[in-house]
């Protein structure tokens, strides 16, 4: 019998210049993917380089996370691009990304949107297509991690590329399937390591999550997601890998995932 197996993924290198975001250092051991920000909404090239530096050590595969170039709002806020230059810094970010990366010695596993662009591509069909017919061109296939149920997964699986379902531990869902919205209070944010951890658990054994009012949620998912910037989110991790490990429940790289 196939163990049961999960990827658990954070969004990283997010400081730029002397500021200082997330807590990557202590978040590395804990994962085995990490999407690294590629200088728009937040990152610079020598925190590409230190997070790059960092995933070598740790044996952690690498995926891209462009998005909007909008530091002021982290990449959060949805901007009036047309779907053609969307696609533009999109490849732009990877392409920076691909270069540093294969100076470490290493190779660029999957692309993920960050953010505002997260959530636009997976409902705007034209952004989805479009953005496909970029990532089809590229020399190497790239596995695409997006939400489940999406336009962007719907599209992306009658292409025949590798689709990557994500779910989230450290946040809360509508009784839709939805991430409830960001907001004042950390409204939908799950601080507590051991809640989060068993909410990885549901997501990874049963496929499901149970929303914020209660409601049971079929959700299909590959790789989980911890947020960088979340308060203690190496805590978070270190529970939820621990709780996985435990329930028999290998974790492993992305790309090993998707191709079996």
């Amino acid at each position: 019998m196939k163990r049961m197996a999960i990827d658990l993924n954070s969004d990283v290198g997010e400081s730029f210049g002397p500021y200082k975001m997330g807590q990557d250092e202590d978040l590395f051991p804990f994962l085995t993917s990490a999407n690294i920000a590629c200088g728009f909404h937040a990152g610079d090239p020598t925190t590409i380089r230190k997070t790059l530096d960092l995933a070598a050590r740790h044996k952690v595969a690498v995926g891209a996370h462009p998005g909007y170039p909008d530091r002021l709002h982290l990449g959060r806020v949805a901007l009036p691009y047309s779907a053609e230059e969307v696609v533009d810094f999109i490849l732009y970010q990877m392409g920076a990304l691909q270069v540093m990366a294969e100076s470490a010695g290493l190779k660029l596993h999957q692309v993920k949107l960050h953010g505002a662009l997260y959530h636009r591509a997976a409902e705007d069909p034209r952004l989805a297509e479009m953005f496909l017919d970029a990532v089809v061109r590229l020399q190497h296939p790239i596995i695409i991690v997006g939400p489940p149920n999406s336009v962007l997964q719907k599209e992306s699986e009658e292409r025949g590329l590798d689709y990557a379902a994500e779910g989230f531990a450290d946040r809360q869902y509508t009784d839709e399937g939805i991430l409830v919205p960001r907001g004042s209070n950390h409204a939908g944010l799950i601080a507590d390591p051991q809640a989060a951890a068993e909410q990885a658990l549901l997501l990874a054994r049963e496929h499901r999550i149970n929303s914020a009012s209660g409601k049971r949620i079929e959700m299909n998912v590959q790789t989980i997601c911890i947020h960088g910037d979340t308060p203690g989110a190496w805590k978070i991790a270190r529970a939820v890998r621990e709780k996985l490990e435990q329930s028999k429940i290998a974790v492993r790289p992305l790309y090993s995932i998707v191709s079996e």
